[in-house]
């Protein structure tokens, strides 16, 4: 096990204990900035469609039921773009963090390979890579933005390409002439471009588009897939429901490997994904919530000393006083307030923390009240 567990990073929220501990320790509580997981109620329609599934005695398939395959291709359709999308260019996932970490190795990827993500990124990126023991290479985020910089980017052994819009930790949107580029060079090179756009529908000073989207990847999905989830959207972190859509042939090799690995969505969890794909009124109640939130937290935090970058899109705000990361955290933690240090998400964050929306209303106003004081 210990070779396993040698070649991987250590785990970062470890490190956070201490600072949590301090922020425990205020008189008022602890105001958990730190980790973006969603704290509203599940919508009562998909709660009501989990519980009418309840009774699932069998099995389900890991390729899904055909009303939820349709319900994804359908929304793929809608809600992103694209065109043509069939039930055959869908896949459902047990959570996307599951995908993320296993995909390098489902797609036979090995010694001598190499996984590309944005320098800073979530973790899981370069987890996955040193699991199957390919080399993990980091890129800065803009380098799509124009051809020089790209040429900075070498295919040699290049299997995988993950590009995350919107960013996390960053909050940064790829425009889509990066998008359009993105595309054309993992074509022209031959390299699986893997979107992860688990935050799309999170945008707030610009609106996201996704990889699949019929201007940006053409009249084909060849080479491409996009990675969605529905854990921010509509609070279903509990119930680890996401997707994939995209290449057709990739989806089906993936399927072939996941049936072996018994990598099945709950039959409860496939009828609620089909409630939430199918209800767009509970995403903009949960998008109102995350604007006020992100409305107070901004201005308490640039009042404060802050400098907020990128963060357009996405649960958070990337934020900086122009020292250590770790300094920041440990000075917001004698306030009551955890936040996420910046170099978890790799070393350019080293002087940024990463300050999560997912907090009640009154919470996000004990924070706000705090920074104030």
């Amino acid at each position: 096990m210990s070779a396993v567990t040698d070649r991987l990073p250590v785990f970062p929220w470890d490190r956070l204990e201490p600072y949590k501990a301090t922020a425990v320790g205020h008189p008022d509580g602890i105001v958990d900035l730190s980790v973006g997981t969603p704290v509203d109620p599940v919508p009562a329609v998909i709660q009501q469609a989990l519980a009418e599934a309840a009774d699932s005695p069998g099995y389900p398939t890991v390729w899904g039921t055909v009303a939820l395959r349709e319900a994804i291709s359908g929304w793929v359709q809608r809600r992103l773009g694209a065109r043509g999308v069939t039930p055959a260019q869908v896949l459902p996932i047990v959570g996307s963090k599951e995908l993320v970490a296993a995909l390098p190795t489902q797609l036979g990827l090995g010694p001598g390979d190499k996984v590309a993500f944005p320098r800073l990124a979530y973790p899981t990126y370069e987890v996955g890579a040193r699991l199957a023991r390919a080399e993990p290479l980091p890129y800065e985020a803009d380098i799509f933005a124009d051809d020089e910089r790209l040429a900075t980017l070498d295919p040699t052994g290049l299997k995988l390409l993950w590009l995350n819009s919107p960013s996390n930790p960053t909050g940064r949107v790829m425009p889509v002439a990066e998008l359009r580029r993105a595309v054309a060079w993992a074509r022209r090179h031959g390299v699986l471009l893997v979107s992860d756009e688990c935050y799309l529908e999170l945008g707030w000073e610009t609106e996201p588009v996704s990889v699949l989207r019929h201007d940006i990847c053409g009249s084909s999905f060849e080479n491409i897939v996009a990675v969605h989830s529905l854990s921010k959207r509509s609070n279903l972190a509990g119930y680890r429901a996401a997707f994939l859509a995209g290449d057709a042939a990739v989806l089906r090799e993936l399927l072939v490997i996941r049936k072996h690995s018994g990598l099945m969505v709950a039959a409860p969890v496939q009828a609620a994904t089909i409630a939430a794909l199918g209800d767009d009124t509970h995403v903009g109640e949960q998008r109102k919530r995350y604007v006020r939130r992100r409305t107070a937290l901004r201005g308490a935090l640039e009042a404060y000393g802050f400098r907020i970058e990128h963060s357009e899109a996405s649960l958070y705000l990337w934020a900086t006083r122009d020292e250590p990361c770790w300094d920041t955290v440990g000075e917001l933690a004698k306030r009551g307030i955890l936040v996420a240090p910046g170099d978890f998400y790799g070393p350019a964050g080293e002087r940024f923390v990463r300050v999560a929306l997912t907090a009640t209303d009154e919470r996000v106003a004990a924070a706000v009240a705090r920074l104030g004081a």
